[in-house]
């Protein structure tokens, strides 16, 4: 593998580490609010106590992320029905996450008769949950919010875990607009279109609980849903 490479898988894992909340109006946009250190003064363990909004982050009874072997998991045999399709979007690094979001229509997915359009897509490094305790070397989270106010769980995100193996093509896509924003916070890329239905997230069973958001305010009722299958990842052959 090349030098240049090399670095742009590091960022990778190293720039991708930080974890996002969903949407836009909870976001916590600026990373110095909270951190991921344990033991530190905003590490997660004090999260709840750092602003009252954020109290969940204690005290909630659904809190994510969790090891898929909870309780709270089920096992669904097959996945709602899919309508992705290729929209305007743009990726930005936000100092604390690479995402991506989509600026018009780019699909939904269905949940008991809901529809949940998609908003956005990022990574996490390494994944955020666990399989019997294992963590994988890379987490994306796909979110949706259904247009509904009056649902009490509004959000769905699907999730894909990945291990380190052959080249993923929808990573190795974003590579060269990834690329440009190493060490630019808050530097938004206009990606033109980008298409939601080359992310693999083809399987036959999938793993379904009732979570929350994964960083402050630690909202409630978000509906989860992991594929089963990790799939394999590398950016460069």
């Amino acid at each position: 593998m090349k030098i240049n490479s090399l670095i742009i898988l590091a960022f990778l894992c190293l720039v991708l580490v930080f974890h996002s909340s969903f949407i836009k109006a909870q976001e916590v946009e600026d990373e110095r609010e909270f951190d991921y250190s344990e033991g530190s003064e905003k590490g997660p363990e004090r999260w709840g106590d750092l602003k009252g909004e954020w109290e969940a982050c204690k005290n909630g009874e659904m809190q994510s992320p969790i090891d898929i072997s909870h309780e709270r998991v089920e096992f669904i045999r097959s996945f709602e029905k899919r309508h992705y399709k290729p929209a305007n979007a743009t990726v930005k690094n936000r100092g604390h996450d690479i995402s991506i979001k989509w600026h018009c229509d780019a699909g939904s997915f269905c949940i008991n008769g809901i529809e949940y359009p998609l908003i956005s897509a990022h990574w996490h490094s390494p994944s955020e949950h666990t399989i019997n305790g294992r963590r994988y070397a890379l987490e994306l989270h796909m979110v949706h919010q259904s247009l509904d106010q009056t649902l009490q769980n509004q959000r769905a995100v699907t999730a894909v875990l990945y291990r380190i193996g052959k080249p993923d093509a929808f990573l190795s896509r974003l590579m060269s607009n990834i690329s440009l924003l190493v060490d630019e916070k808050d530097r938004e890329i206009q990606t033109g279109w980008i298409d939601p239905t080359e992310i693999n997230f083809r399987c036959t069973w999938y793993y379904r609980y009732l979570g929350s958001l994964t960083t402050p305010p630690c909202t409630e009722g978000v509906i989860w849903t992991i594929n089963t299958k990790v799939l394999l990842f590398l950016v460069f052959p």
